[in-house]
């Protein structure tokens, strides 16, 4: 049986390129490693911070720097010297050998629907969801309104603009007034669109929540802020695609204000607790939530999914779902899946397995134009 051509898609344009170069480094050992070994070729793809492709010989080399930290990155002025810089629309040419794609690219332009939407016309299978779950999974407040209308309980939160904030004398105070009466303090204030605790704050009083709304206007028009809750932090992992499966749950603990990017990068900054010390049925009622919030968004393929559980009144509210969770070493995604049974070499094969499934569903769905 001739090998898969697995092009491992990484790098791009988001806040999250080195957490992406790290993820990928992982997934090309992966598929380096026992069976899969046998299964798969690796093609890897590297997509500047400017947005340019680079071949797979330039993107090895940067894989094979993805241990240290930081990662190495091109340097967008010099990168296609070697190779007669390419034009922003144009692909490697190794890029048409590839039979699945497997796009790691965290953040904007990643997991948002956009290289998704990319891929779908490219007519190859990609692993992940596709453009309606990635855009409504990366998307707080459209993610919001879906687990909403599928009854998942969530913290109180308010939808605010951009507009809203950079505007004049007289809104912004009214807007802050707002958010003190219906949300109070503390509160954290979050970009609609991004990932990896990018640009959130916590605010505890007027000065704090002037400071990070400003702050969050200048990661996106759409920012959303939520009412803070004392709870544990519990997360699930999902696997597969109309049939998803749940992991066990873990619990992340950490002894900064909060769950920001430095601590959830840095290695020893927070603890993965694997599986979670809670009562088995609060476990099991956040699984069922976990594959409940996948479906409500339509993710396929993969995704973690974060809850608050308030011991004190046995609440389990849904935070988010992330539908390209990060794959580094201090990833909860696959220890999540290793604790469940399932080694990290088996998870990147099974993802890409879905991936060639949910290709072949599609093109073989009754009066589908091929």
């Amino acid at each position: 049986m001739a090998k898969q051509k697995v092009g491992l898609l990484f790098g791009g344009r988001s806040g999250e390129h080195e957490v992406s170069i790290r993820s990928a480094g992982a997934i090309a050992r992966a598929l380096a490693t026992g069976a899969n070994r046998e299964k798969y070729d690796l093609l890897p793809f590297y997509i500047q911070k400017n947005g340019d492709w680079c071949n797979p010989a330039i993107a090895q080399a940067v894989l094979e720097s993805a241990i240290a930290v930081p990662p190495k990155t091109i340097d967008d002025s010099t990168t296609h010297i070697a190779q007669q810089r390419l034009a922003r629309w144009q692909f490697p040419v190794e890029a048409a050998e590839v039979d699945v794609w497997f796009p790691i690219l965290h953040g904007p332009n990643g997991e948002d629907g956009t290289i998704q939407g990319l891929l779908k016309l490219l007519q190859v299978p990609f692993v992940g969801s596709g453009v309606l779950g990635s855009a409504t999974g990366m998307d707080k407040l459209a993610m919001k309104t879906a687990f909403a209308q599928a009854g998942l309980p969530q913290v109180r939160y308010l939808a605010v603009t951009r507009a809203q904030i950079w505007s004049n004398p007289c809104v912004f105070p009214k807007l802050c007034d707002q958010i003190e009466a219906t949300l109070g303090y503390p509160c954290f204030i979050k970009p609609a669109n991004l990932g990896s605790s990018v640009g959130i704050s916590k605010a505890r009083n007027r000065t704090q929540l002037e400071a990070a709304l400003d702050n969050a206007a200048s990661y996106d028009r759409r920012i959303i802020v939520e009412a803070g809750v004392l709870a544990r932090e519990v997360e699930c992992a999902v696997l597969g695609n109309d049939n998803p499966k749940a992991s066990v749950v873990g619990e992340i603990t950490y002894q900064s204000d909060f769950y920001d990017y430095e601590t959830k990068y840095t290695e020893g900054q927070a603890n993965l607790i694997i599986p979670a010390d809670l009562p088995a049925a609060v476990s099991e009622q956040i699984r069922a939530a976990a594959i409940q919030a996948f479906q409500a968004i339509d993710a396929a393929g993969l995704a973690r999914v974060d809850f608050f559980y308030v011991e004190n009144t046995s609440e389990i509210l849904i935070n988010e779902i992330n539908t390209l969770p990060g794959f580094t070493s201090t990833s909860m995604y696959p220890q999540l899946w290793a604790a469940s049974g399932v080694p990290f070499p088996d998870l990147v094969d099974q993802l890409v397995q879905f991936a060639l499934e949910r290709h072949a569903g599609q093109v073989s769905a009754p009066g589908s134009a091929g």
